[in-house]
């Protein structure tokens, strides 16, 4: 194992901050990898994953058993994980700007498009090793501002040449989930299945440049571009995998993730051992287009009626708004048929909330996609 420092732009004199790597496997590596913890710096789950992975890569690296270099970040938010305002974290935004750390990572499609044109050739393996080689140095050209940019510029450095990237997240009350794209999902679909994901969300661009769509729509793009007179191939697939909700921080679920995601890099070609059997997939994937995301026209006491991983059919009631001075009981329904995969930890809602998230069938939304 090798153990990497990476100093962020330091806001202020004496308040450094820095991204700690830990890189596995061989030398000669046939591929990589690259997985990060907590970027939202309040959602903790994948933290305890990492630190389970940790140890099992270790061990795997000892034996021999790596054939890719896997890079892990458990750490991935320094900056949110300080941000706590009397006694109640706060790392999903950074306080200074007010963005969420997950959005707005660095858009090189067209630059990598303008550097590499004339140098495309028929050998897409040749087109492939340009096109990683031109981002990482268009990355490694762009200089921070702010120690958030810093800061996102480290991870996407870091990550911008792997086969694979996972990004550990979770909900407020959630079942495990995640978020890839549809040409990613024939790659995905055996991590939906070993990890139990009872929602699989496909998007090609959900807007917002979050830190996995910053690598697929670099290679969407350039195939867009030259697709038709040169083999670009999908140099990176992503994931943003939610697991479970903020309060499943327990040893027996982070073990159980962790040797989920074993067996997933062992299925990838990742990881020498014998594959294990693919458990069935718990529910079909859907597009993130047709996540309906269900708000409450009132505020009050929110007391829910459906629980995530129900299925609730159209016009279902999810919960009851109660005001406690005028006793008026305002139900809450969903308005189309899907998956409850996550709902709101808060319980007392504000009018125009959003308290919960089903994943529907049909495509019906455009535009942004994501949460705030």
């Amino acid at each position: 194992m090798r153990h990497q420092i990476h100093d962020l732009l330091a806001p202020l004199p004496g308040t450094a901050r820095q991204i700690h790597s830990f890189h596995f496997g061989p030398t000669q590596a046939r591929g990589k990898v690259y997985i990060q913890s907590s970027l939202h710096a309040d959602e903790l789950p994948g933290m305890l994953v990492a630190w389970h992975l940790k140890q099992r890569l270790a061990q795997l690296e000892a034996e021999g058993r790596l054939l890719s270099e896997i890079v892990l970040v458990p750490v991935a938010n320094p900056i949110g994980l300080e941000q706590v305002l009397m006694d109640v974290p706060l790392g999903r935004y950074e306080l200074e700007s007010g963005q969420n750390f997950n959005r707005w990572f660095v858009d090189l499609g067209e630059t990598i498009g303008q550097e590499i044109e004339g140098q495309l050739t028929q050998d897409p393996q040749h087109n492939l090793a340009l096109v990683r080689r031109t981002l990482r140095h268009a990355l490694l050209r762009q200089s921070a501002a702010t120690q958030l940019q810093s800061q996102r510029l480290v991870l996407q450095t870091l990550a911008c040449d792997a086969d694979m990237v996972l990004d550990l997240h979770c909900d407020f009350e959630a079942v495990t989930h995640l978020y890839t794209t549809p040409q990613a999902w024939p790659q995905v679909e055996p991590l939906a299945r070993y990890i139990g994901a009872e929602s699989s969300l496909l998007a090609t661009d959900s807007g917002g440049q979050s830190f996995d769509e910053c690598f697929t729509l670099v290679w969407w793009q350039l195939q867009e571009r030259f697709g038709e007179q040169f083999p670009i191939p999908s140099g990176s697939f992503s994931v943003t995998l939610e697991l479970r909700g903020q309060g499943d921080v327990n040893h027996p679920l982070a073990s159980l993730d962790c040797q989920a995601l074993i067996d997933y890099l062992t299925h990838f070609g990742a990881i020498e051992g014998q594959i294990q059997p693919l458990p069935e997939l718990p529910y079909p994937a859907t597009p993130l287009a047709a996540v309906e995301p269900v708000a409450t026209p009132v505020g009050g006491l929110l007391v829910y009626s459906a629980l995530p991983g129900e299925y609730l059919q159209a016009g279902q009631l999810i919960a009851e708004i109660i005001d406690p001075i005028s006793d008026r009981v305002t139900p809450v329904h969903c308005t189309n048929e899907g998956l409850l995969y996550a709902r709101s930890t808060r319980r007392m809602a504000t009018a125009g909330m959003v308290i919960a998230h089903v994943a529907g069938l049909e495509a019906y939304r455009t535009g942004y996609l994501l949460s705030p």
